[in-house]
């Protein structure tokens, strides 16, 4: 089974919804009245980024296009490495993942399994299908096949490109994403352009970012901040991959 696969995805969605989305136009605040009154889009951005940044935890979730592939995830993840979600290429499957402490646990249905394995042999994915559908896997969170995924468990390492970024986003109107207020921006780099959706209460998180750039189209959603990330361990019996020599 190719495992880097599996980190492909993480980094790819990680880098579309945290990197792409600010910098671009300029535009004066809409008016003395409103949500975030006298400020200008790109503060009400930069306000949006730093509030995001100092999440405890978040969820992200959303779908992209990578190399060809829709990758779509589900992932709650908080600043001390742990990590609980699905993720999925081209619809094809489904794997769920949790880190906790240092160890990265991950469960592949069959179809996921198949989709992996598609340059082995029949018997040889038949093989793997046997031995790993639906059944929960574990490694160490340190160990080369596990690095990049691990890493992207840490919302400090996820959400690093948000350091010292300034914006120069328009404002556009108000609308609600999943039942919160926002207010909208509109973000250009090139012929690229991005939409942010940041909250009018409470405080002032980046809320979803749609991505209109020709090499990394998609949408993520951004919520549950500060909420436990639901990483426990998983009952009953796991497969050890470092025992099996990965």
């Amino acid at each position: 089974m190719r495992r880097t696969a599996l980190a492909a995805l993480c980094l790819a969605a990680a880098t579309v919804s945290l990197t792409g989305c600010l910098p671009g136009g300029d535009e004066a605040d809409s008016g003395p009245k409103g949500p975030f009154a006298g400020l200008t889009g790109g503060e009400i951005a930069d306000r949006a980024v730093e509030a995001t940044s100092n999440a405890s935890s978040l969820r992200m979730r959303g779908d992209i296009e990578d190399d060809g592939s829709r990758v779509g995830l589900n992932m709650a993840l908080d600043r001390k490495g742990r990590c609980a979600g699905t993720m999925n290429a081209d619809g094809q499957g489904e794997a769920e993942l949790r880190k906790t402490a240092d160890t990265l646990y991950m469960r592949y249905d069959e179809k996921f399994l198949r989709a992996q394995d598609e340059d082995s042999s029949e018997e040889e994915t038949d093989a793997v299908v046997a031995m790993l559908a639906g059944k929960w896997t574990k490694m160490s969170a340190t160990g080369s096949d596990a690095e990049d995924i691990a890493g992207f468990c840490d919302l400090d390492t996820v959400l690093a490109d948000f350091k010292d970024v300034s914006s120069d986003a328009t404002r556009g109107g108000t609308t609600t994403v999943d039942g919160t207020p926002a207010i909208v921006l509109h973000e250009k780099d090139g012929k690229d352009t991005y939409t942010l959706y940041v909250a009018t209460e409470g405080k002032p998180y980046l809320l979803k970012v749609v991505s209109r750039s020709a090499d990394d189209p998609g949408t993520i959603g951004f919520g549950d901040f500060d909420t436990p990330v639901p990483a426990d361990v998983p009952r009953g019996k796991v497969i050890d991959l470092d025992a099996m020599g990965g």
